[in-house]
């Protein structure tokens, strides 16, 4: 009676883990989906330099002096590009108006007394305002929140290219292999085994070189090299699959190989698939992080998790360690909620496991 009672709480607890999971993975979509219009610095890329308050401590509070930008934009732009870098962002103590002339006391860390003069004649407006930095800043004054939200897009984005490219590319040749064998089989199964033995990560950075450095390059590279388990899978549930007697029916009909393969065979796959998409999702998001840290990934200022932990990676030994911690705990968070979601997917969609 232990037996049954410890699978059973042990499936409940798989399945609380997957909802959890699952509500991560909904809070990373919608951040993600928002993007500029939540971040504190709504610049492309969240990427707005300012020297004087690098590595300020999480919520520190700074008064800024802004003349903004005069170009418009589209709200489709600023959504998914970003606002346009305001003319001028100068971090201030005090300011002052003579005359025509903005007198600025500028923000010094050391305290140090700077002024600036503006004349306020050269441009339309400004604007001062109070900015909270939640998490603090990087080494290069920039928000360190609002980089982190905007990873969160490249991240789940690199999952999603890799996802369509594996199910592609693997299926189509897992049921070729599967459903033809002979020859057929032999000489994909031999091309499986080759990219099978290859190291993810040399593969990777090998079709990377292959096709250039860039946004997009890097995301077709990692698909390109995820695709195998899905081969594997595949090709294994197809040679089961095609002795049925629906499928010996369909031959008998006159319906075509192909037919066959996506009609009859391929709807009887999806259980596995969706268990496999959800795990080289987060394998993809894992090789992407592990690619920036080595600067084979994607290029600054693109705000990569990884290529932020590459870039504060020696302030762990100082007192600005959460600068490497923080995307390192949004890495291991989304990655351990893929996994949670696939289990709890497996044991849901599972005949005999239920």
């Amino acid at each position: 009676m232990a037996g049954p009672l410890r699978h059973i709480g042990k499936k409940i607890l798989r399945h609380h883990l997957g909802l959890f999971g699952a509500i991560i993975i909904f809070i990373a979509l919608v951040v993600s989906l928002l993007g500029n219009l939540i971040t504190p610095d709504k610049t492309n890329n969240a990427n707005q330099i300012n020297l004087p308050i690098a590595l300020l401590k999480p919520m520190s509070s700074i008064l800024f002096f802004e003349v903004p930008s005069p170009e418009s934009q589209s709200f489709f732009d600023a959504w998914w590009n970003g606002r346009k870098e305001p003319l001028r962002s100068v971090a201030i103590q005090g300011y002052r108006i003579v005359n025509d002339t903005a007198i600025l006391h500028l923000y010094h860390p050391e305290g140090k007394v700077l002024e600036e003069k503006l004349a306020l004649k050269s441009f339309n407006n400004f604007r001062v305002h109070t900015k909270t930095f939640i998490l603090g800043t990087d080494g290069f004054g920039r928000d360190l929140l609002s980089r982190v939200i905007m990873g969160t897009r490249v991240s789940l984005s690199v999952g999603l290219v890799a996802v369509f490219i594996s199910l592609l590319i693997g299926t189509t040749l897992g049921l070729m292999a599967g459903y033809f064998r002979g020859m057929t089989d032999s000489v994909i199964s031999w091309f499986i085994n080759v990219i099978w033995s290859l190291p993810t990560m040399l593969l990777v950075v090998a079709i990377s070189f292959a096709m250039g450095k860039g946004f997009w390059q890097i995301f077709i590279a990692i698909g390109l090299s995820t695709w195998v388990e899905v081969a594997r899978v595949v090709r294994g549930q197809v040679f089961s699959i095609r002795e049925k007697e629906y499928i010996q029916a369909a031959r008998v009909l006159g319906f075509g190989p192909f037919r066959i393969m996506f009609r009859h065979i391929l709807p009887n796959l999806k259980s596995s698939l969706i268990v496999l998409s959800i795990s080289i999702f987060g394998s993809a998001i894992l090789l992407e992080s592990g690619l920036s840290f080595l600067g084979l990934g994607i290029a600054p200022p693109a705000p990569s998790w990884g290529m932020m932990i590459k870039e504060n990676f020696g302030y762990i030994m100082f007192d600005s360690a959460y600068l490497a911690i923080v995307p390192g705990l949004a890495i291991m968070l989304l990655v351990m909620a893929f996994n949670f979601v696939g289990i709890a997917l497996r044991d849901a969609l599972d005949i005999h496991l239920q």
